[in-house]
């Protein structure tokens, strides 16, 4: 309980000298808030999807929690299948899927496709479908333009606020509208992000932002995962096994430097749309290659740490729009703007013919100034802390000063208050004390004495008791009352004053929040393109050359970005496959001569190039390359109900052949080893003849195989499309009973197995192991010996007939 407080005493053995003292009592310290407090704290982002199909175009707006952004995408053309709207639904992963009821016979499809695939992992969105009157053209305007935003300013007129709007949403893409009005009814209705709060708190938004899915590379699930572009694990610690999943050994996971939050988001961002706009990637390159430039180490690190610094913007907003801003917000934001602007002014001196410089040095305005004066002026940090609620400095309403004045002088003046009354009081009553309590007001506090058993023996004449508590009784006397009047209840005036204070800051931030938002975005591939610069620097990495017209790539001396971190050596190897021959290279050689890795590092590098990274190779020319597709790593699926062969067909072999076009990389590794060998080997000739058949329109493939029949009985036509690699030729052999020495299998074991293996090269039968066989004769003649010695001849039960039909004939047979 709160309270100021002044208590004269007397001795136990009567009246005595007259003694005070009166203070405030000690706030419980307040840590100083960790700088990520508030990402601890944020709950899991909500995606909420809503689509629209008509006429072969998709309408497609989504809202994501985690910034209260509305997110979407203009009239796209999609095909009959949707595989459009799939590849948006693979990258968000949204919560929930809005729709109209009313859907012609393709959505209906892909939608009921989707619905019966709840019950399996990963989790599938909710389906759920609104009466096509939600969706209406007229409504959905309606809706859009009367919307309470907290980024458009109270200021602007009806008119204004409409052509604000107009600027930023694509009215005349008719499906978009209208599903950014649909998107607007499911959240009111669900009431998303403000479920617990009154019916009157809007749907917090603070911002629309376009999104494209143009330009952007087909890359599926299963090559993400062998190429460990990403890869999950579970964390080590007990403490944070509720925190998820970690990153583990991955491609993200080497280049993931970044120091912010949303530098990370972003980075996973473009790992996942990978793109063939060539002026993105080069504008990212350019950034990349300044800071490799020796002179510019400083200007990066310095860079580095203040982006740090940069925190999670949008919760605060929301936050604020909510009225839920915490201490600690102020300051997280205070810290944000100041980096900002200290961005802002290093970018400044740096060259401005690098397109990302100079919009810092643009767009971060003298609002970013006048928030960061604002809260400096305004806000007691220390206060605050202490107090845990918002405080202001003084000097800044001269009313909220002088109450607070008040209430620092309350000491002193209620010693003497205290002293008069302890004078009108009972001479048994040793001491006494008058305190404040918000909300109360001022009572006189005594010490319960031992004569007081009853609630009867609390009165005292003149006083009004109001409760007992830890053994002190407190009373309302003519003074206290007085007090009251005189003084009124300070705690809760100088509290509803400041917090309206607070309110006012609070609109003049959200006012600001579009420059608040466009900091957080600049910021943010500031801090990826800075995080890939450290790891070029530190691993070697060269800057790649994109060139429209070869199709394919290639690379000389490429290294596998993560196999050489963890081999004490590596050896460097070259690819390429452009223009018209060796489309398809088909690699042969022994076991763990390193086919896969090369695959991959392949694949690898190429990615690497498409998010717009350097690369481990010494040179690296990027064709126009549209979709990377592997076979290169079976995982078994209980869940599906699919073999490894079935999955090799169906989900990876079956996407490369049905989708891949004259641009598109194809990784093959081990295709057909699911099944028996004919039927394997017959399966790889017949893909790989598919493709060859397309001629100039072939894709670029990598085949590695231990089917060494498929070049010795000539199933592949000859042609120009067709080379094979490492060393250029075939390789005669795998060296399986040499990789399986090394691996630690038993002397006698390889060389069985080397035996075998020439046994059918050469055609002729396999016999049995004559010494293994009479040690296994031996074991069991010993066996029916025992039998013998074991057999009781006096054992009346002892039917000899029986013994001899399961015993010992069937023990003679193995001898036999």
């Amino acid at each position: 309980m709160a309270s100021v407080g002044a208590t004269p005493g007397r001795t136990p053995q009567g009246p005595g000298p007259r003694e005070a003292s009166a203070s405030f009592p000690s706030p419980a310290p307040v840590p100083e808030p960790r700088e990520a407090e508030e990402e601890d704290e944020e709950e899991p982002a909500e995606i909420h999807l809503c689509v629209l199909w008509s006429s072969g175009y998709l309408g497609i707006a989504y809202y994501d929690t985690s910034d209260s952004t509305i997110y979407f995408m203009p009239d796209a053309p999609d095909h009959e299948s949707l595989q459009l709207l799939q590849r948006v639904l693979d990258e968000i992963d949204p919560q929930s899927v809005v729709t109209s009821a009313k859907q012609d016979e393709n959505m209906t499809r892909f939608l009921g496709k989707l619905a019966s695939q709840e019950h399996r992992e990963p989790k599938r969105p909710e389906i759920i479908l609104l009466p096509s009157v939600d969706f209406g053209l007229e409504i959905s305007k309606q809706r859009l333009l009367s919307g309470n935003y907290s980024f458009i300013p109270d200021s602007m007129t009806a008119t204004e606020k409409i052509l604000f709007l107009s600027s930023i949403i694509p009215f005349d893409c008719l499906l978009t509208v209208r599903a950014l009005g649909g998107l607007l009814k499911f959240l009111g209705r669900r009431r998303i992000g403000v479920e617990l709060e009154d019916y009157n708190v809007s749907i917090p938004i603070l911002g629309f932002k376009k999104f494209a899915l143009t330009h952007l590379v087909s890359i599926d699930q299963d090559t993400y995962s062998v190429l460990q572009i990403f890869k999950s694990e579970p964390h080590p610690s007990v403490y944070k096994v509720a925190s998820g999943l970690k990153e583990g050994l991955s491609l993200f996971g080497i280049l993931n430097r970044c120091r912010c939050k949303w530098g990370e988001k972003l980075l996973r961002l473009w790992f996942t749309r990978p793109t063939q706009d060539l002026e993105e990637l080069n504008s990212r390159l350019d950034v990349i290659q300044f800071f490799l430039l020796p002179q510019n180490l400083d200007m990066a690190q310095m860079l580095h740490r203040l982006l740090g610094h940069i925190k999670n913007v949008p919760l605060i907003l929301k936050r604020m729009k909510l009225s839920h801003t915490k201490v600690s917000d102020w300051q997280v934001l205070y810290k944000t703007v100041y980096s900002a602007l200290g961005l802002r002014d290093a970018c400044r001196s740096l060259p401005q013919s690098i397109q990302l410089f100079r919009d810092i040095a643009q767009e971060f305005s003298d609002d970013l100034h006048h928030i960061a004066s604002l809260i400096g002026k305004v806000v007691d940090f220390e206060g605050s802390l202490a107090e845990n609620r918002f405080t202001v400095l003084p000097n800044i309403d001269p009313e909220i000063d002088e109450k607070k004045r008040r209430l620092t002088g309350l000491p002193s003046f209620l010693t003497e208050v205290a002293r008069k009354e302890l004078e009108n009081l009972d001479p048994r009553i040793p001491s006494c004390s008058v305190i404040y309590i918000p909300l109360i007001g001022f009572l006189l506090c005594i010490p319960r004495l031992p004569s007081m058993v009853e609630t009867s023996d609390f009165e005292i004449e003149g006083l009004d008791f109001m409760f007992l508590s830890e053994e002190k009784l407190h009373y309302r006397s003519a003074r206290t009352k007085e007090l009251d009047a005189l003084l009124g209840d300070l705690h809760c005036d100088i509290r509803d004053q400041e917090t309206l204070l607070m309110y006012q800051l609070q609109c003049q931030v959200l006012a600001r929040a579009a420059v608040l938002t466009q900091v957080l975005d600049l910021a943010s591939r500031l801090d990826v393109l800075l995080a890939l610069a450290s790891a070029a620097r530190d691993y070697g990495y060269s800057r790649p050359r994109y060139s429209p017209r070869l199709l394919g790539v290639r690379i000389q001396n490429g290294r596998h970005p993560l196999m050489e971190l963890c081999a004490r050596t590596f050896v460097p190897n070259s690819a390429e496959c452009g223009g018209y021959k060796g489309r398809v290279k088909v690699i042969t050689g022994p076991n763990s001569s390193g086919k896969s890795i090369y695959l991959k590092q392949v694949g690898l590098i190429t990615f690497m190039a498409l998010v717009g990274s350097f690369v481990p190779a010494e040179e690296a020319e990027i064709g126009a390359v549209d979709a990377i597709f592997t076979r290169i790593h079976s995982c078994e699926s209980i869940s599906l109900g699919l073999s490894t062969f079935m999955i090799d067909l169906n989900q990876q072999v079956a996407k490369a052949v049905n989708n891949a076009t004259e641009r598109s990389l194809v990784l093959i590794d081990e295709f057909g080893k699911g099944t028996n060998t004919v039927d394997g080997l017959a399966l790889l000739a017949a893909v790989i003849r598919h493709w060859l058949a397309l001629g100039p329109t072939c894709p670029h493939i990598f085949v590695a195989t231990n089917f060494l029949s498929l070049i010795q009985l000539q199933l592949l036509p000859q042609g120009p499309l067709v080379q094979y690699l490492v060393c250029e030729g075939v390789a005669n052999a795998s060296h399986a009973s040499h990789t399986a020495a090394q691996a630690g299998l038993p002397e006698k074991l390889v060389a069985r197995g080397k035996e075998v293996s020439d046994l059918i090269c050469s055609g002729k039968p396999i016999k049995p192991v004559k010494e293994l066989l009479k040690e296994k004769q031996m074991e069991n003649c010993q066996m029916l010996v025992d039998k013998f010695l074991k057999l009781d001849l006096e054992d009346p039960s002892l039917d000899l007939d029986i013994f001899m039909r399961q015993e010992v004939l069937p023990a003679a047979a193995t001898v036999l």
